[in-house]
């Protein structure tokens, strides 16, 4: 049986007495259907060119975090701020609520997100970076270390959400582009992969908005914290040895690095403006973006039961597409922090001093926002070159950093270390970016996308969490697991792309029918809010819906009373 069209209860069918009820019926469930396929085109139409705005106000919220454990580290400044009330240790707790918390969002995302739907569980999760931006008006133990534990939360759901969310208006604008009637899309289907060249697009443009947040985040520092800090002669007195020679982070580095304190005021009208951005990244959300589903869909994905959903992520590991996917999604994570922490304070901060850290990460977010439009050329080569050139590159990067030590306080090295900086940039932004458009062209049902991403996000959180626990070894240490790290996810990945190319039965769950508890009748809008409705190349079967009740038999039993009457 095909897909419904609009249905008509089968009292309006019965006796010549009710002809008008089925004029009537046929007609406002038509008129429905047309405005509800205006009015969601319209929507997305407009949410496919404003969707990249929170890609680039809500990650720049990170900037309270720079400079608050700058601030903090200070022992002058932590004495005098946090000696009446025992917060000497804040930082470390903040930064375990963080990095600890992301640990069990596999547990709880995907539920997240069918229960809000996607927009709003962007708008929740964004939100949530508004309350860790505004716990810093009044630091407290009851209000840093909660706000902290809230966006260690909502870490994987707002990157599952968005990347959705991105496949999504990817998906509206093809059909918006290519949009024909019905009848013309039963006599000429579409190509198995004609959406491919839009996702590719899409994804390329968040990246590049995405990435100049690492730019965005080092504005209260370049503007406001450089003028308190010390020079490196200072700062890095005691400082031996830098890059591969060093151990943990940094050590030897001193512990007063503000040569006056920042009067409260002026600290306060940065709060305000990370503020700002960050209800303005709540306002973009709220009323630019629109819906990711049509009603009807978003209940047909929701009432499939909470048991299945929580299950879900579970069953599709077994996929092997993803499992051999794993150790790329885990150099991802590994990668991407590693940058902000080993590399900018072992090598950069070590030999250019505190006061270049911002320009040093400016310049690896420049880099890797231009540089993500490399991913453009998947539109004429083959998906795995992006891929593969961002690995080559960190591949090369990371042996030069294994082999190099650089001096302290030598500002000759300067040029070195932002070239370095700039290149990888370009590696993280063929990675991330030739990643998510992977997935996309990989999953291309709307039923498993969420599922998808919350897996992959997952993983890098698991990554991140573990260079947290290893900021204690030395630097070759984590050079050789980074490099090993790398040499297994290409050996996978191309091991996977193999094995698609062989045409090798892939394992998915099924996705299980809604489970309506409505009383009444149901009358569908479209041929698309029905699930399954989509296409994705999974060679799984399609869900067939049950066939209509047409007798009385069949009917429920308040039905079957009412026309016993």
């Amino acid at each position: 049986m095909g897909p419904r069209q609009c249905q008509v209860p089968v009292w309006a069918l019965r006796g010549q007495r009710h002809s008008w009820t089925v004029l009537w019926v046929l007609t406002r469930t038509t008129m429905r259907k047309r405005r509800s396929r205006s009015t969601f085109v319209a929507s997305a139409l407009v949410s496919s060119r404003t969707w990249w705005l929170p890609a680039w106000l809500a990650p720049s919220l990170t900037a309270s975090t720079w400079m608050q454990l700058i601030l903090h580290y200070d022992e002058t400044y932590r004495e005098v701020k946090y000696s009446n009330i025992r917060l000497e240790d804040i930082d470390r707790k903040v930064l375990m609520g963080i990095n600890v918390t992301p640990v069990a969002a596999l547990l709880y995302t995907p539920i997240l997100i069918r229960f809000f739907g996607t927009k709003w569980a962007m708008f929740l999760a964004v939100g949530v970076y508004a309350l860790f931006v505004s716990s810093n008006y009044w630091e407290r133990y009851y209000t840093l270390v909660p706000s902290a534990v809230a966006i260690g939360m909502v870490i994987v759901p707002l990157w599952a959400s968005m990347g959705t969310y991105i496949m999504r208006m990817a998906q509206k604008y093809y059909e918006y582009i290519n949009y024909r009637e019905e009848q013309e899309k039963e006599r000429q289907r579409a190509p198995r992969d004609a959406c491919n060249a839009y996702i590719i697009v899409f994804q390329t443009i968040f990246y590049s908005c995405f990435h100049l947040s690492f730019v965005c985040a080092q504005m209260p520092m370049v503007f406001f914290l450089n003028n308190y800090l010390y020079q490196l002669n200072h700062t890095l007195f005691a400082v031996k040895h830098c890059g591969t020679l060093s151990h943990g982070t940094l050590p030897g580095f001193n512990k007063t690095v503000l040569q006056s304190l920042p009067r409260s005021v002026n600290l306060i009208i940065v709060e305000s403006g990370l503020m700002a951005a960050a209800f303005l990244a709540m306002l973009v959300v709220l009323v630019l973006c629109g819906a990711a589903y049509r009603p009807m869909e978003e209940i047909d994905m929701r009432s499939i039961g909470w048991g299945n959903i929580f299950q879900l992520p579970f069953k599709h590991m077994r996929d092997y597409r993803l499992r051999h996917l794993f150790p790329l999604f885990i150099y991802s994570g590994f990668e991407v922090l590693f940058v902000c922490t080993g590399f900018s304070l072992n090598y950069g901060v070590c030999a250019l001093g505190l006061e270049r850290l911002a320009y040093l990460l400016m310049a690896y977010g420049f880099s890797a926002s231009v540089c993500s439009s490399l991913a453009l050329c998947m539109l004429r080569l083959r998906r795995h070159i992006p891929l593969l050139a961002g690995a080559f590159i960190h591949a090369v990067l990371l042996v030069t950093l294994f082999c190099w030590a650089p001096e302290p306080r030598y500002l000759a090295q300067a040029l070195l270390l932002y070239s370095i900086a700039a290149l990888w940039g370009t590696g993280s932004a063929l990675n991330k970016t030739g990643i998510s458009i992977l997935l996309g062209m990989l999953y291309k049902k709307k039923e498993r996308q969420d599922f998808i991403f919350t897996i992959y996000h997952w993983w890098q959180a698991l990554a991140i969490f573990t260079v947290y626990l290893w900021s204690g070894l030395p630097m070759k240490a984590k050079l050789s697991i980074m490099l090993l790290t790398l040499v297994v996810a290409v050996g996978t990945y191309l091991w996977m792309e193999r094995k698609v190319a062989w045409n090798v039965e892939v394992r998915l769950p099924r996705i299980p029918r809604p489970r309506h508890k409505t009383r009444g009748y149901r009358y569908l809008e479209d041929n698309s809010d029905e699930t399954g409705s989509d296409g994705d190349g999974d060679k799984e079967d399609d869900d067939r819906h049950p066939t209509e009740a047409t007798t009385e038999d069949e009917l429920p039993k308040e039905d079957g009373e009412q026309l016993g009457q």
